[in-house]
């Protein structure tokens, strides 16, 4: 087969949160099949210091930092009519380079790496067209607007409409359109035209079981010399519905844990977290501890990885990073969402505040049954979860057919 052309909203180095761990795989395996020219996004100076593993990995690449505030894209987005999720990534520097890519290649597969990236792929376009989706965002921004306030609400019911339009001429202009699990495709599909649903099908997330390895890291000092119990959550802490996770946990379920034990504490782990979190460190049992380098000492140390999500859409990897590090898992269904996994035996699955209570204080009380279910979470990761597991169809999916070498690496663009 000839180059692939891959698309991405974020660049995937490095593979530290749910989108970056999903595209750096692709993107591995994709380089494994072919040469493969990358055009993405920085969001900060920081990632701009990953630019030489970009470089290392493809054939060619552009990495633009993308500098247009929220409050920009939104006004561009009214006056243009479109999602502000589209406008937010459109820019014109990026649509040069893939016309000059695809000019100047033997580019046959244009794969897209989330829905804000379809916008980059020319109508004149004849070969393949793969689009992750991971999610169904239009169904996301309609939970916001049904449970937000005015006048969010109004704004966040806006962008379901215009992602739901650009989300049916995706699934029509793409030979394949991918979603991260079995329940996600079978949304997507309900909500498209049914000359398009045969083309949707699912391709999960995958796990680093050699990385999330309870024998990789030691539990953090801190956590290991407290009284406890400790319950971590992880997650990126400015994302609307991981901050609503923790404020239950916060509001609703440590108080009554507290009551049986007093010296129970939770851990809000993850960059970015909101000042609304930041202003209630130190009281009552939390702690939010930011972005840290390594999230495996506070999964090792934790009695329980607590995931109590309400709006989730898609697979979540940070419940499969504590699976993996045989740690007891205690989340809500959507939480669980696309992993085929059974409550009671690998996690514990609860809905309500008071179940989730009771739940939490039976995994506290009975030990050996939270350590015994631990290691049946380590085993079904590594069984079923892994990253070769995941991708091992990715070839069929973009139109190879039979194994050909990796082809050599070109000048960066």
């Amino acid at each position: 087969m000839g180059d692939i052309l891959f698309l991405a909203h974020r660049i995937p180095f490095p593979p530290d949160r749910g989108d970056k761990i999903r595209s750096h795989h692709l993107l591995r395996a994709l380089a494994d099949i072919a040469p493969v020219h990358v055009g993405c996004f920085a969001d900060t100076a920081s990632d701009l210091v990953h630019e030489p593993l970009l470089a290392e990995i493809s054939a060619s690449h552009c990495l633009i930092r993308r500098r247009k505030s929220m409050a920009m894209a939104g006004a561009q987005a009214l006056a243009a009519r479109k999602a502000v999720s589209l406008t937010a990534f459109d820019h014109r520097a990026l649509h040069g380079w893939v016309s000059r890519t695809l000019a100047v290649n033997p580019i046959d597969t244009i794969f897209v790496f989330s829905g804000q990236m379809g916008q980059y792929v020319p109508d004149g376009f004849d070969g393949r067209v793969v689009i992750d989706l991971c999610d169904v965002d239009s169904a996301k921004f309609e939970s916001y607007s049904q449970s937000g306030k005015f006048p969010r609400k109004c704004i966040d019911a806006r962008e379901a409409v215009l992602l739901a339009a650009e989300e049916a001429r995706l699934a029509q202009r793409a030979d394949r359109t991918l979603l991260v699990s079995t329940a996600e495709a079978a949304l997507f599909r309900s909500r498209i035209p049914a000359s398009s649903a045969d083309t949707v099908i699912a391709l999960g997330n995958g796990i680093d079981a050699v990385f999330f390895d309870p024998q990789s890291a030691r539990p953090h000092r801190d956590l290991a010399s407290a009284p406890g119990p400790h319950f971590v959550f992880t997650g990126q802490m400015d994302y609307a519905p991981n901050v609503a996770a923790a404020q239950r946990v916060i509001g609703r379920l440590l108080p009554a844990i507290r009551k049986i034990h007093p010296a129970a504490q939770f851990h809000v782990v993850g960059r970015a977290p909101v000042q609304r979190l930041m202003a209630q460190d130190g009281q009552g049992g939390l702690r939010v501890w930011g972005e840290v380098p390594d999230v495996r000492p506070f999964l090792s140390a934790a009695d329980i990885v607590i995931a109590p999500l309400e709006i989730a859409r898609g697979v979540q990897n940070k419940v499969l990073e504590a699976m993996a590090m045989a740690r007891p898992v205690l989340l809500t269904p959507e939480a669980a969402n696309g992993i085929d996994a059974e409550d009671g035996v690998h996690f514990a699955i609860e809905s309500s505040d008071q179940a989730l209570i009771a739940r939490a204080l039976a995994l506290i009380s009975h030990r050996a049954l939270a350590a015994q279910m631990a290691a049946a979470a380590r085993r079904y990761v590594v069984d079923h979860q892994s990253w070769p597991a995941m991708l091992a169809h990715l070839g069929p999916i973009i139109g190879q057919h039979s194994a050909s070498p990796k082809g050599g690496r070109r000048d960066a663009a």
